[in-house]
């Protein structure tokens, strides 16, 4: 082993003793270190599972010892360095981060734990059974020792219901036909409360608006048997009110479609489909409106219809609240049944806004500039839920960067109207029951763009849009877009641009595609909108294809050449690509998370095309892909802009067909607002029919994990409630353009900052 190996392993486990050393000279006279617990079972032999057992009693040990990491304490230790006079700031941050104070045998109450323990067993069944303790002790530590005996479990003979009054016997005595508890089960009170749960829900489907899971209670009946055995009795607490014994029918639905709470009077009520729509004037057509309400006269209550009719409600984009109140009609309570009234109060935003977003871009190819968006907003259109969005955008961009590319510029003219419609509007029927989540939303949109290249080009851009989106629950969501048509015009070309083009017949190619119509199709499915769960998985799928439907009627006006339609010719390819992500959510309040994503992506051109629509093609490198690349530099395969004393690479990106990425990020809280964050990312783009511009280097072969552009870096985020400003600054380890036997090279000397908005995955 080579000795500099040697003594930094000597000096590492020499520092784990010292710092070891170091802990045990602060602990107090008298005092021991408390190191921990174990529990120790002797059971009857007719107990089963007693390895489950035992981990389930030591969830309920308590305090936890101080923890320890390759035999260290670093949370004690930095909770020791703050007790001095001057602890300094370094120690007094460490202590914020990961401090904790000491936890001693003084400070563990053995009889609370055994006492603890005891009940434990027997809210599982185990009556009667003993628990002693005892400590383990050294000169400055101490463990301690739970021994429990543990008799055979009291198992369940019959399950009976109590005498109720009618209709509740009869619905509870439906719910408890598929009641998880079954003969010779063992006890468990934990079953028990869950099972009242269970019944509750079941009621309160059937219209029991005012039952509570507390108002039953279960009794276990012993006398009958010495084996271990019980009867188990469902009662109906005493003194339970009549009121919560009988269920409820809505008999009336009030809906007020433009509800303030400052003027509730209204003067105007319409009856449509059996509900009262109540509005000073016409706000909001109840025929729209109907759709989102599956509270219905003469049904009766369930909690699940009144949340799924306030989640409909809340998607349509114009109310400000949704708020479902339920009065109860004490007149018409009778011995069976109850009245509800259902009363639902629209609060609605305001009409009209006006948003300016005025943005500094910095992008990692050197590119810097402003951006303006002003975008208007009409929501409640047409008196349907309709939002209208128009958007005016203007951006600059300016390339600082030394050599030949240096004031190299960009100026961008875009103009955007989209209208949403909160409901399906289609050439044929569409029964709106089929949704039962939520109602799909319908998009349109029309967009126009002029972008005026320096020295290059000037390209006039226009787009429409027609689709559906809809979310079938909570985690997935689909968007279908029949209609999907890009225009693209090349305009006032400089003859560099022309010869660019001249020398690169891919990219001449992906140019002369001026019109794309196709179809697109995205299904997403998206854990992270549970931020209480500590694991998280995100999947979203897009399938794209073009020029299929429009290739009926496209015309070869010269053989051989590519057909047009109306005089341009038309892109026809598919696209699909996957997009994975994990992330693993630990530590204090979860703030500790490891995040993965996996990245991947094909297209294919056919028919009438040899290449895919440059606007389509896939890129690699920015501060939402590998950031230790500059934006879109890196690729396709193996190429080296570098070499190529012909091409401008810090003008026009590297793309490909095809395209790999994964991305691992560790990131963790600093202080206040501020995160830090450490990454290594992998990938890459490639041409599955080479490019003769590029000498067949950017080809796609079994070999592309050796063609992986890797780097590393850390970043800071600065999270402000959700919004996230980023910088992150990384340098490659492997460079694929670099010769075989040479990619493998730590290049710090030549770090890229990237900034962005928004976490990267």
């Amino acid at each position: 082993m080579n000795k500099t190996i040697q003594h930094i392993i000597y000096l590492f486990f020499f520092g784990i003793l010292l710092h070891s050393c170091s802990i045990r000279k602060y602990i107090p006279d008298g005092e021991r270190l408390y190191t921990g617990a174990k529990i120790e079972i002797k059971a009857d032999s007719s107990v089963k599972n007693v390895d489950d057992l035992k981990l389930e009693l030591e969830t309920i040990l308590r305090p936890t010892p101080n923890s320890k990491f390759l035999g260290m304490r670093p949370g004690l230790y930095y909770y020791y360095k703050t007790q001095k006079e001057n602890p300094g700031f370094i120690n007094r941050w460490l202590y914020k981060q990961i401090g904790e104070k000491p936890v001693y045998q003084s400070n563990i109450k053995t009889f609370e734990i055994e006492d603890i323990l005891r009940n434990r067993l027997e809210n599982n069944g185990f009556f009667y059974s003993t628990a002693t303790s005892s400590f383990e002790e050294k000169e400055l530590e101490a463990y301690a020792t739970y021994s429990l005996k543990v008799p055979a479990a009291y198992k369940m003979k019959n399950f009976q219901l109590d005498s109720m009054s009618s209709p509740l016997y009869e619905d509870v005595k439906i719910a408890k036909a598929n009641s998880p508890l079954s003969k010779n089960m063992r006890f468990d009170l934990s079953n028990l409360k869950l099972e009242r749960l269970r019944i509750d829900s079941e009621l309160k489907k059937k219209g029991y608006y005012n039952m509570n899971s507390d108002f039953f209670i279960f009794e276990a009946d012993t006398n009958q048997y010495n084996n271990k055995r019980f009867d188990l009795f469902l009662k109906l607490k005493a003194q339970v009110p009549k009121k919560s014994t009988v269920p409820y029918q809505i008999q009336r639905v009030n809906i007020y479609p433009d509800y303030n709470l400052k003027d509730s009077l209204t003067t105007t009520t319409e009856r449509f489909n059996e509900k009262n729509y109540l509005q000073d004037s016409l706000f909001f057509k109840p025929k729209h409106l109907d759709k989102f309400i599956t509270i219905k006269e003469g049904d009766y209550y369930s909690p699940q219809i009144s949340k799924n009719t306030s989640r409909r409600l809340s998607t349509i984009g114009a109310y400000k609240y949704v708020n479902i109140q339920y009065r109860e009609v004490d007149s018409l309570l009778t011995d069976s049944l109850g009245v509800l009234e259902a009363n639902i109060f629209l609060s609605p935003l305001t009409k009209r806004a006006f948003r300016a977003e005025l943005q500094a871009v910095t992008k990692s190819n050197n590119f810097t500039g402003p951006n303006l968006a002003l975008t208007f907003s009409n929501r409640n259109l047409f008196r349907g839920g309709e939002t209208l969005n128009l958007t005016a955008n203007i951006g600059y961009e300016t390339q600082f960067a030394s050599g030949s590319n240096a004031g190299l510029s960009s100026l961008e003219y875009g103009l955007k109207g989209e209208v949403i419609f909160p409901r399906v509007i289609s050439p044929f029927n569409i029964n709106d029951d089929f949704f039962e989540y939520s109602i799909p939303k319908t998009k349109t949109s029309l967009g126009i763009s002029y972008l005026k290249r320096s020295q290059l080009y000037a390209l006039l851009t226009g787009s429409a849009l027609f689709g559906y989106t809809w979310n079938a629950n909570r985690y997935i969501t689909y968007e279908v877009n029949p209609i999907s048509v890009n225009y693209t015009s090349l305009k006032e070309t400089s003859e560099e641009f022309e010869a660019i083009l001249e020398d690169n017949p891919f990219l001449e190619s992906s140019f002369d595609q001026q019109f794309i119509s196709g179809l697109t199709f995205s299904f997403t499915y998206n854990e992270m909108v549970d931020t209480n769960d500590p694991n998280q998985f995100f999947l979203n799928a897009t399938l794209d294809v073009a020029g299929n439907s429009i290739s009926l009627l496209g015309k070869e006006e010269i053989a051989g050449d590519p057909k047009t339609f109306l005089g341009l010719e038309y892109a026809q390819y598919a696209k699909a690509d996957i997009d994975a992500r994990f992330h693993l959510n630990f530590g204090k309040d979860r703030q500790h998370t490891i995040a993965t994503r996996l990245f991947a992506g094909y297209g294919l051109a056919y028919g009438n095309s040899d290449v895919i629509p440059y606007v389509k093609q896939y890129f690699s490198g920015g501060p939402y892909s590998v950031r230790a690349f500059k934006s879109r530099s890196l690729g396709p395969g193996t190429y080296n802009a570098d070499n190529d004393t012909e091409s401008d690479g810090t003008y026009f990106e590297q793309t490909g067909n095809i395209r790999l990425e994964a991305n691992v990020e560790y990131r963790f809280p600093i202080y206040s607002f501020f995160k830090g964050a450490l990454f290594v990312d992998a990938g890459n783009v490639w041409n599955s029919e080479a490019n003769s511009t590029f000498d067949g280097e950017d080809k796609f072969t079994s070999n592309f994990i050796n063609e992986l552009g890797m780097g590393t870096g850390f970043g800071l985020r600065v999270d402000l409630q959700g919004f996230v400003i980023r910088f992150d600054l990384a340098a490659p380890f492997h460079d694929p353009s670099l010769p075989e036997g040479e990619r493998f090279d730590f290049q710090l000397d030549q770090p890229v900052l990237n900034f962005a908005i928004g976490y990267s995955f």
